[in-house]
């Protein structure tokens, strides 16, 4: 079992990363229904949430079928990130998480997300100020430093522990890789292995198959693994991996049907939160990677894009169920660095 403050999870849990525009609770909630044992909003704005912006409030939502969960935010004025932890808190999610590594520009260029690992003693003070004015478990999401020439996440994790954080979500790269080359666990390593160190570490990027959870499981030692991009119409992947590290096999591939009815929940659910007609503009981001891999599917997705109605998608998703019930599906063949979501 692994403990963040009060919050039990099992003894490896699987997490599903903050992702903006992506996990909202549309997506978390067919992502709980398929393994994900800890879930996380999208990344809020510190400055956001005290103007009162209307976007910034909404990613607040939290339902009780998604616990345990987190809320993320982000900013670089201490006042800014106390206030808004102190807003966080009423909204009581299970935890609060401040997101030190989204890479993006409009981020970056605001001091906040990634850009703070140039200044550790800030991140630090950012992090009290958030400890000290909630009562929830404080985790924190960042990357392994700034650039190749700043790799600090070992002085980061000892400091941000200081002060009072329950976990350390790591990204396996820099600042200024973005998404391109492969993740680097073995700083992330090192910081499991440190000595100081006994909050959970949770390693993160690249994860995208059962096989290298695995590897990467024994490999590093962490103490589980949050996945982002590879969920992305494929909220399967967190119990394909916990059905592996069971048995040593695979889970069938998804078939035709289970991946149209979690399409018919995820739409629902989108409906049902963001009204009918941004709920069905959101939704479409969607269908491409629930539908990769089905031949000739092109003309179908052109459609789903198009249509505004709940019942004329329902009866259009009922239509391809039928069309392609019995085509075998192969191996899932996802290339994540494609994909550039997950902060």
């Amino acid at each position: 079992m692994i403990k963040i403050g009060n919050i039990e999870l099992p003894g490896f849990p699987l997490l599903l990363a903050p992702m903006e525009d992506v996990s909202d609770p549309p997506f978390r909630a067919v992502c709980k229904d398929n393994g994900a044992d800890l879930m996380y909003t999208e990344f809020i704005s510190s400055e956001g949430l005290i103007r009162d912006a209307i976007k910034s409030r909404q990613k607040l939502d939290i339902f009780d079928y998604e616990r345990p969960v987190g809320i993320q935010i982000f900013g670089g004025d201490e006042e800014a990130m106390a206030m808004s932890a102190k807003i966080v808190d009423a909204v009581n999610p299970d935890l609060l998480d401040i997101n030190f590594g989204c890479p993006v520009k409009k981020v970056v260029s605001k001091g906040a997300g990634a850009a703070v690992l140039k200044d550790i003693d800030l991140m630090v003070r950012l992090t009290k100020a958030c400890v000290n004015s909630t009562a929830l478990p404080v985790t924190v999401k960042t990357r392994l430093g700034w650039d190749e020439n700043s790799k600090n996440i070992v002085e980061v994790a000892e400091r941000l522990q200081d002060v009072g954080i329950k976990a350390l979500a790591i990204h396996g790269r820099t600042r200024s890789q973005l998404y391109k080359g492969e993740a680097d666990w073995s700083l992330i390593a090192d910081v499991k292995n440190n000595s100081r160190i006994h909050i959970p570490i949770f390693g993160n990027g690249d994860i995208d198959s059962p096989e290298k959870a695995l590897e990467y499981k024994n490999r590093y030692g962490v103490d589980g693994i949050m996945i982002g991009r590879a969920a992305i119409g494929y909220p399967w992947v967190f119990n394909e991996i916990k059905h592996y590290f069971k048995t040593g096999e695979y889970l069938p591939v998804p078939t035709i049907e289970q991946r149209i009815n979690v399409i018919k929940k995820h739409l629902q659910k989108s409906v049902e939160w963001k009204g009918k007609a941004l709920g069905i503009l959101e939704m479409r981001r969607h269908y491409a990677n629930y539908l990769k891999g089905l031949p000739n599917i092109k003309e179908y997705r052109t459609k789903l894009v198009t249509l505004k109605e709940p019942d004329e998608i329902f009866m259009l998703l009922d239509e391809i169920s039928k069309i392609y019930q019995g085509v075998e599906l192969g191996k899932r063949n996802l290339n994540i660095h494609e994909l550039a979501y997950s902060c």
